[in-house]
C-alpha cells in the first residue's frame, strides 16, 4: 500500500475515524443481532413459546437491522465525504505545484500523461478511500469484535476462526506483488494511450497533409490493445484472487458448522449457543471477503499514486526566506549568469553579462542556440541561475517572490496561448477584474479592434483551443492587448513577428510601437526592421555576449552582428 495515502487519509483523520466507528458500531450491533436471533429461535422452537412472549426481542431485532442500515449509510457517506474531499485537495496541490514548478518542467513532461494523472489518476483514489480503507480497516477490527465475544463462549470454535482468519490475509498479500505490478503496467499503458493519441489529435492537420493519419490509426490501435491485454491480466488476477478468497472463506465457515453440528448432535454444545456461533461465523469471515474484493481498487490506487507523488515530490525553486521588494525604476543587470539545462553537455548561458537601464529598449540577437529565449526565461524566474547573479535595481532577483516579480511584466511571445474563453477574456488575463471599456481601448492601441468587432460575436467570441480560431496576426495582437492592459513597466518580447506576412506585421509593429513607449524592454527578435527600433543590441553566441552597441556601431564593426543581418538580409547589404 501506498504510504502517500494513508498520509492523505490522516488529513482527514475526524471524518475517517467515524466512518471507521460507524462501521465498527455497525458490526457490534450485528453481534447483538446473532444474540437475539438465536435466542428468539431457541424459545419459539424448542421452548414452544408464543410470538407474544418474543415480541420484544423481535423489537430489538428490527431496531437493530435499522440502526444497522442507518450506520452503513453513515459510514458510506462519510467515507465518500473522505474520498471526494482528497481528491479535491489533491487536484489543487497538484495543479499549486505545477504552477509553481513553471513551464520549463512541462517541457520535460508529456501533456496527455499529466492530464491523465489530474483526471483519471486522482478519480482512480476514489474507491482506495471509499470503500478499499474502510474494508481494510473492518477487515482488522470487527473479526476482532467477533473474537472477543467467542472466546468465552467457545473456545474450540474460538481457536479454529483464530487459525483460519490469517489464511484470507496471507493469501492476498501473496497475489499483492504480482498485482501491484501488473496495476503499474496498466496505468503505464493508460498514460502512453492518453499522451499519444493527444499528440496525434493536435497534430492531425499535419497527418493529414502528409498522409499519415491511417499510420496513426493503427498506431493508436495498437497501444489500445496494449492497455486492453494489460488490463485484463489485471481483471485475471482480481477474478482469479476473489474466486480463491471466497473458497477460503466458505471452506473455514463449513468447518465451523461441521464441527458445531457434530457436537451439537452429541449434545455437546447448548442449542443457542451453537445457533449463535453458526450465524456469527459468515459475519466473521464477511469482512475478510469484502477487503478481497476491494483489493484491486487498492492495488489500481497504489499504481495511479505513484505517479501522483512523484510528481509532488519534485523539488520546486527556492523561496527566499524574507521577500525584498522590487524598485518602481527598473535597472536589469545579468552577472556572470550561467544556466545549463539538466540533460545538456555544454552551458545554455555562460558567465552572461549585460544590463538594461530603466526605459530603455534593448533588443537581444544571435543564432539559433545562442542562448536568447534562456535569457528570456531566467528574467521571467522560470529558471534560477545555476551561477552569477540577476539584479533589479541592485536587488538580487533571486530574493524576491516570483509572483510579484511577474506583476511587473508584460510578456508576448513568439506563439502566445489564448485560452478557451471569450477574447474579452483572453485580453483580460493580467487584469481579470477590468471594465469592458478598458478591454476595448488596449486592443485599439494593439490594432486589434477593429477586426475583433468584425467577429460575430464581437469580445464574446471564444478563441477555441489554444486560438485555433484566430490567425496567427490576431493572436498576436490580442497578446499585445493583453499587456497593454497589464500595463507593466518591463516587456519581455521573444520573437513576436517571427511568422507573420508583411501587412499583419505591419499592423503589429504598430501596435508594439506604442506598447514599448515609457516602458523598459527586452525583445528577442531577428527582425532588421524591429532591431533598428531598439536603442541598443546585444548580440549572443554560444551563450555569452559577443557585441553590443547600436546597429550602425555593430554594422560599422564587420563582425557577428553583421553577418547575422546580411544572412536575413543579403540584398540590401551585398557588397
Amino acid at each position: 500500500m501506498n504510504t502517500h495515502l494513508l498520509t492523505e487519509a490522516r488529513r482527514m483523520r475526524l471524518t475517517f475515524m467515524a466512518t471507521i466507528a460507524l462501521s465498527v458500531t455497525g458490526g457490534i450491533c450485528l453481534i447483538a443481532q446473532a444474540f437475539a436471533l438465536s435466542r428468539i429461535i431457541r424459545q419459539v422452537f424448542l421452548d414452544h413459546a408464543a410470538l407474544e412472549e418474543v415480541s420484544g426481542l423481535l423489537l430489538i431485532v428490527g431496531l437493530l437491522v435499522t440502526l444497522r442500515a442507518l450506520l452503513g449509510w453513515g459510514a458510506h457517506r462519510t467515507a465518500s465525504e473522505v474520498a471526494i474531499r482528497v481528491k479535491a485537495d489533491l487536484r489543487k496541490r497538484l495543479l499549486v505545484h505545477l504552477a509553481a514548478l513553471g513551464p520549463t518542467y512541462l517541457l520535460g513532461e508529456r501533456t496527455g500523461e499529466l492530464v491523465t494523472t489530474a483526471t483519471t489518476g486522482i478519480d482512480a483514489l476514489d474507491p482506495f478511500f471509499r470503500d478499499y480503507l474502510p474494508a481494510l480497516f473492518n477487515a482488522l477490527l470487527i473479526p476482532l469484535a467477533i473474537l472477543l465475544v467467542v472466546f468465552p463462549l467457545d473456545a474450540l470454535t474460538f481457536i479454529i476462526l483464530l487459525i483460519t482468519a490469517p489464511l484470507i490475509p496471507a493469501f492476498m498479500m501473496l497475489i499483492g506483488m504480482a498485482a501491484g505490478a501488473l496495476a503499474r503496467q496498466q496505468y503505464a499503458r493508460l498514460s502512453h494511450l492518453s499522451a499519444h493519441f493527444l499528440d496525434v489529435t493536435q497534430g492531425l492537420a499535419t497527418l493529414k497533409l502528409f498522409n499519415r493519419s491511417r499510420y496513426q490509426i493503427t498506431t493508436i490501435a495498437h497501444i489500445s490493445d496494449d492497455f486492453r491485454s494489460a488490463t485484463m491480466r489485471v481483471l485475471r488476477v482480481a477474478f482469479v484472487s476473489a474466486f480463491a478468497l471466497e473458497m477460503l472463506a466458505t471452506l473455514s465457515v463449513a468447518i465451523v458448522a461441521v464441527e458445531i453440528g457434530l457436537r451439537l448432535l452429541h449434545g455437546g454444545i447448548p442449542f443457542e449457543q451453537a445457533l449463535f456461533l453458526l450465524v456469527i461465523a459468515p459475519e466473521f469471515y464477511q469482512p475478510l471477503r469484502t477487503l478481497g474484493a476491494k483489493f484491486h481498487a487498492g492495488t489500481e490506487a497504489s499504481a495511479a499514486a505513484e505517479r501522483l507523488f512523484a510528481v509532488l515530490a519534485m523539488p520546486l525553486p527556492p523561496r527566499p526566506a524574507r521577500a525584498v521588494p522590487i524598485p518602481d525604476r527598473l535597472h536589469l543587470r545579468f552577472d556572470n549568469v550561467t544556466y545549463r539545462y539538466p540533460d545538456s553537455a555544454r552551458p545554455a548561458v555562460d558567465q552572461l553579462s549585460f544590463e538594461i537601464h530603466p526605459g530603455e529598449h534593448v533588443a537581444l540577437v544571435g543564432e539559433s542556440g545562442s542562448g536568447k529565449s534562456t535569457t528570456a526565461a531566467l528574467l521571467l524566474r522560470f529558471l534560477a541561475p545555476d551561477s552569477g547573479q540577476i539584479t533589479v535595481s541592485g536587488v538580487d532577483l533571486a530574493q524576491a517572490i516570483a509572483d510579484q516579480w511577474r506583476t511587473r511584466i508584460a510578456w508576448v511571445s513568439q506563439s502566445p496561448h489564448l485560452f478557451q474563453t471569450t477574447i474579452a477574456d483572453n485580453i483580460r488575463l493580467g487584469r481579470p477584474a477590468a471594465p469592458l471599456e478598458d478591454v476595448m481601448e488596449a486592443a485599439r492601441l494593439a490594432e486589434a479592434h477593429e477586426f475583433i468587432q468584425a467577429l460575430p460575436q464581437g469580445y464574446d467570441t471564444p478563441c477555441g483551443e489554444r486560438g485555433l480560431r484566430l490567425s496567427g496576426g490576431q493572436a498576436q495582437r490580442i497578446a499585445i492587448a493583453r499587456a497593454f492592459l497589464t500595463d507593466a513597466p518591463l516587456l519581455v518580447l521573444d520573437e513576436m513577428t517571427a511568422f507573420l506576412d508583411p501587412q499583419t506585421e505591419a499592423a503589429v509593429q504598430s501596435g508594439l510601437r506604442r506598447l514599448l513607449q515609457g516602458r523598459t524592454a527586452l525583445v528577442i527578435t531577428h527582425r532588421l526592421h524591429t532591431i533598428m527600433q531598439m536603442d541598443r543590441i546585444i548580440v549572443l553566441h554560444a551563450g555569452r555576449v559577443v557585441e553590443e552597441g547600436t546597429h550602425s556601431q555593430l554594422m560599422n564593426q564587420a563582425g557577428r552582428y553583421r553577418a547575422l543581418v546580411e544572412v536575413f538580409d543579403p540584398v540590401t547589404h551585398a557588397g
